[in-house]
């Protein structure tokens, strides 16, 4: 008797047919609502003549709002598959829209570029390997890539170095807070403002003219003879250490931040214990602190790397890639937006690139052994 009473309550085949049509077509329709409201804000936003104060609400208000809704709908749909699926495709929910603009603005741009490398300055006839080929028999491009290497030994090293040892003196001072604050400060200034500063402090006049330089006043002050110090042609290419002076200035205070938490991290009795031993502070740096915080170390030394393959507004800031300071990036953005040589340009940023990607894979091989990836 009960099992009939609930056959009679299971729906029909037929009723169940009807629920499955009705849920698929107001999942379609809910779909399509959303990627129409979305793509309304998007026309008004790229074509709209509205104020402009008008026009920051809405891209405010659709972007915000327009994301959020995104998330929702799409929950919503996934909800209302059989929870068999919903378990499957959920996680996919929250992390699938940030793939697909990973995929959209750096995958797809990648192999675009790739492939404009292989053709010519027009982007209209193959000539294959070439461009790679001019790259590694140009003078200026080996320049770059030697001034490139410089950069790496002395801007990453001093970083690293200067940020680590702030990080360890600054903890035992009593003035921790205002020493670390004074090295954070230029952070907070773009490398365009820094290379403007910096152009002031390296100012050259005349020996017969007042030095408004401060580098060149001291000189003089001392006896000496005013310079033209990152243009100065004698001492080519070590007149690029005067650009990477400017980096080290700027990433040292990055450095000095992550070193001082992961030494305020280690636990306090190991360092006693060393000391007990009868470790001095030296022997403690070396032989303590610096291999417990190797993973920082290594975290560090390679995003400071990354950025050194990359500088470019220091550089173009300070001299152009003139007299002799020429790096990868100057070069790339001559060739391809100056010269409009875009073959040859998109060969060199594909050089830079793989560049890069073997300390990008060295950095998450580290994160994955610390289980921070």
């Amino acid at each position: 008797m009960q099992s009939i009473e609930s056959e009679k309550r299971l729906p029909s085949k037929g009723g169940r047919t009807v629920a499955w049509i009705t849920r698929t077509f107001m999942i379609v329709a809910v779909s399509l609502m959303t990627f129409l409201v979305l793509y309304a804000g998007f026309v008004f936003l790229r074509d709209g003549d509205a104020p402009k104060l008008l026009v920051a609400v809405v891209a405010i208000v659709w972007g915000v709002g327009g994301v959020a809704l995104l998330y929702a709908v799409l929950n919503w749909l996934i909800e209302q598959l059989p929870r068999a699926w919903m378990t499957r495709l959920q996680p996919y929910l929250f992390v699938g829209p940030a793939v697909a603009i990973l995929i959209w603005y750096l995958t797809i741009p990648t192999f675009r570029t790739f492939w404009l490398s292989l053709l010519d300055r027009t982007s209209t006839n193959f000539i294959g390997l070439q461009n790679y080929a001019a790259i590694f028999t140009d003078r200026l491009m080996s320049e770059a890539f030697r001034n490139n290497l410089l950069w790496l030994v002395f801007g990453a090293t001093f970083s690293v170095i200067f940020g680590l040892l702030v990080a360890v003196l600054a903890d035992r001072s009593k003035a921790e807070r205002l020493s670390k604050a004074l090295v954070f400060m230029p952070m907070a200034i773009s490398f365009v403002g820094a290379s403007v500063i910096w152009n002031f402090i390296y100012e050259y006049r005349p020996a017969d003219a007042p030095q408004i330089g401060l580098l060149n006043a001291i000189v003089v002050a001392l006896g000496g003879q005013p310079q033209q110090w990152p243009a100065w042609v004698e001492i080519i290419p070590w007149n690029n250490l005067f650009l990477i002076v400017i980096v080290v200035w700027l990433q040292t205070g990055y450095a000095m931040v992550l070193f001082s938490a992961a030494i305020k991290g280690l636990p306090g009795e190991v360092l006693e214990a060393a000391r007990v031993d009868g470790a001095n502070e030296i022997q403690l740096f070396f032989r303590v602190i610096v291999p417990m915080i190797r993973a920082t170390i290594i975290t560090v030394s390679t995003t400071v790397i990354i950025f050194t393959l990359k500088v470019f507004d220091v550089v173009w800031v300070m001299t152009g890639g003139q007299f002799g300071t020429e790096v990868i990036g100057t070069q790339f953005y001559r060739q391809y937006f100056v010269a409009r040589n875009f073959g040859y340009g998109s060969a060199i940023a594909v050089i830079l690139l793989v560049a890069v990607i073997p300390v990008m894979i060295y950095n998450l091989r580290q994160f994955r052994r610390t289980e921070a990836f």
